[in-house]
């Protein structure tokens, strides 16, 4: 009876072209089509419950059922192309379904058989259905995520089978094409890897906590809240924006669905004000593309980063918290300056809801997201922080005013097949990563890489670090959150850490940089949806949105050179508390100065002089010297002492002149 009712629903698949980050759009069904894909996402979810809960099942099982189901869902649902059928599916893609099946089944039935009773010695009919299972993949990851994983995955093949034809410090011995089949489908080094294992375990679940979080209402709270908060503020629609986005992108972690769900509310509130379209736009694009490194889930990338550091989910996690303040702390201060400037206001108070009222209502829907949290900080693993904030959820639901948004069977379920077709495009994504990564580690490219970048760079770590952004910004462009991190991690990371950098701050580097692709031109994915929303021009909505984000490009060289702001530091007790609280200090002082020199504004126009003053300080503020910041801080007193006086005084005489 329930999947009758999601029938009617079930354009759950609803063609919600902004929330795409790459691939094409979801397909709509209704009917007995969409009753049976219904179920399949049910099933997928209730395996995902049951498999991280109650059952033990070797890795590679679990993983060769949830890839079967990925490979079947995703033919079902992705159409092959922009012009294909978004309500019918095709005899090619049950054609394509049918293959991916068989691929996962036959390592499901086989793999104890080929490592056991072969001794790790295929046949040739196991090396067909590896090659029918890559090939399979390969096109589900273009249609979910777009062109440019698969096509890296294909270069990846090339330069491992052709080693010896590579020029220079890219040749290498080569690998046979048996060999490659071999570590790719049958071992756990490949497509079954630690991205796909992390997105088989971690990241569903914490796929469907956000499921049953917006299912509980918590988003619409998340937006009272900031219009609460903030809405009465200068600018105040605008810091409404930065609020509600950071705290979706607690939850969803992806700058373009953030951008749809928050900008369709926030874009126009600020347009309402006085804010030129393209900067509403832009605010919106920033805003949502921080959701990306705020904690807990960071986009999924947080669990794959503790995987690659080997380290805690919960060493992520704290060291995610302070970049995180300081890069909404940057919007918050850029866009108040803006507001100044353009001399706006806030929204009259008859239109904002009473914080009081809005947290007596539903404020205990912040319960779960509290759960995790303390769950994870007091040493539980992430799978039990997961199932405490579903289960939290649920409570929490039931102890509200609203009935709409009570958790009962009929929301389980909808919140599971959501939260399934959520994870299509991620998991999809690190299976397909499995292939790039496998290949580096084959053939060392990682530590090639890393060794000649430190090389041209004549090891000056300014340089390396340029380097590296640049590199991390064009492999992300267009890429979703989950494989944007992965790539820049396997590719541009080992530079950094191979020159001296603590591990940390050196992923957290590259993965930030990663993250703000989704601004940067060209391929500016949260700028251009934001501007599709606010109907600004998409490519001077990308600008906007770089200018006004450029305190936080300037964030990750601060992590680098002072690592205490991702909680790495080598002092303990009090000192190490000094440590991140200078550190914190110094970094806010660096963005306000160099926001007021972006903009060139503070109270008035800035002189040439006060402008590139502040800039300086802002520079001076990245070394966490005593005596750099000192230097830097002395600056801006000496800005404002001049910028003040000659502010009033200006103010002074247009008052005259108006009387």
């Amino acid at each position: 009876m329930i999947f009758k009712k999601r029938q009617k629903e079930f354009d759950v698949t609803e063609t919600l072209e902004n929330d795409k980050e790459a691939g094409g759009a979801i397909r709509t069904f209704s009917g007995k089509t969409g009753m049976t894909i219904s179920i399949l996402l049910f099933a997928l979810a209730a395996f995902s419950v049951y498999v991280n809960s109650l059952m033990n099942i070797q890795e590679i099982y679990r993983n060769a059922i949830f890839l079967t189901f990925l490979l079947v869902l995703t033919f079902l649902l992705y159409p092959a192309t922009k012009h294909s059928s978004k309500t019918k599916i095709t005899i090619v893609d049950y054609i394509w379904a049918i293959l991916g099946f068989a691929g996962g089944a036959y390592i499901l039935l086989n793999y104890s058989t080929i490592h056991n009773v072969k001794l790790s010695e295929p046949t040739t009919i196991d090396y067909v259905f590896a090659f029918i299972t890559i090939a399979v993949l390969l096109e589900v990851s273009r249609r979910t995520i777009g062109l440019f994983i698969p096509l890296l995955s294909i270069i990846a093949l090339f330069f491992a089978l052709f080693g010896p034809w590579f020029p220079g410090i890219f040749g290498h011995a080569g690998f046979g094409f048996e060999r490659l089949l071999y570590r790719l489908y049958m071992t756990t080094e490949g497509i079954f890897g630690m991205t796909f294992s992390i997105a088989t375990t971690y990241i569903v679940i914490f796929i469907l906590f956000g499921a049953f979080l917006n299912a509980s209402g918590a988003t619409r709270l998340f937006n009272d809240l900031a219009l609460a908060v903030a809405g009465q503020r200068r600018g105040g629609p605008a810091q409404v924006a930065v609020l509600s986005s950071a705290l979706t992108g607690m939850l969803s972690g992806s700058a373009v669905a953030n951008v749809a769900t928050t900008g369709t509310f926030t874009i126009p509130l600020m347009k309402s004000i006085g804010l030129k379209p393209r900067f509403a736009a832009a605010v919106e694009a920033t805003a949502s593309t921080g959701g990306m490194i705020m904690p807990p889930i960071m986009g999924a990338a947080a669990f794959i980063m503790a995987g690659f550091l080997g380290v805690g989910y919960n060493i992520i996690v704290l060291a995610a918290i302070v970049p995180a303040i300081l890069y909404y702390s940057a919007l918050i201060i850029a866009i108040d300056i803006e507001a100044k400037k353009q001399g706006l206001k806030g929204i009259s108070k008859d239109n904002i809801p009473d914080v009081l009222e809005v947290i007596k209502s539903r404020g205990i829907l912040i319960l779960p997201i509290i759960i995790v949290i303390v769950t994870l900080m007091t040493g539980f693993t992430a799978l039990f922080a997961g199932f405490a904030g579903i289960f939290a959820c649920i409570v929490a639901s039931w102890l509200t005013k609203d009935k709409e948004n009570r958790i009962g069977i009929k929301a389980i379920t909808n919140a599971l097949i959501e939260g399934a077709r959520g994870s299509i495009q991620v998991a999809v994504a690190c299976a397909t990563v499995g292939i790039i990564i496998a290949v580096i580690t084959m053939t060392g490219l990682g530590s090639t890489l890393a060794y000649n970048i430190i090389q041209i760079s004549g090891n000056n770590l300014a340089i390396i670090l340029v380097l590296i952004m640049i590199t991390s910004i064009v492999l992300s462009m267009g890429l979703p959150s989950t494989a944007l991190y992965i790539v820049v991690a396997v590719a541009a990371a080992p530079a950094l850490i191979e020159a001296g950098v603590n591990p940390i701050a050196a992923h957290f580097f590259v993965f930030w940089f990663g993250a703000l692709s989704n601004i940067t031109p060209p391929v500016a994915l949260a700028s251009y949806t934001a501007a599709g929303i606010a109907r600004a021009d998409a490519m001077q909505t990308s600008w906007t949105a770089v200018k006004l984000c450029l305190p936080g490009f300037l964030l990750p060289f601060m992590i680098v050179y002072n690592p205490a702001l991702v909680m790495q530091t080598e002092a303990t007790g009090m000192d190490a508390a000094l440590q991140i609280i200078f550190a914190f200090t110094t970094s806010i002082l660096g963005v306000f100065a160099l926001a007021t020199a972006v903009f060139n504004f503070f109270t008035t126009d800035m002189t040439i002089f006060e402008r590139v003053a502040m800039a300086i300080a802002a520079l001076l503020l990245i070394i966490p010297e005593l005596i750099t910041s000192a230097i830097g801080l002395g600056i801006i007193i000496l800005v404002l002492a001049i910028h003040l006086p000659r502010a009033k005084k200006m103010n002074t005489q247009r008052n005259e002149v108006s009387v």
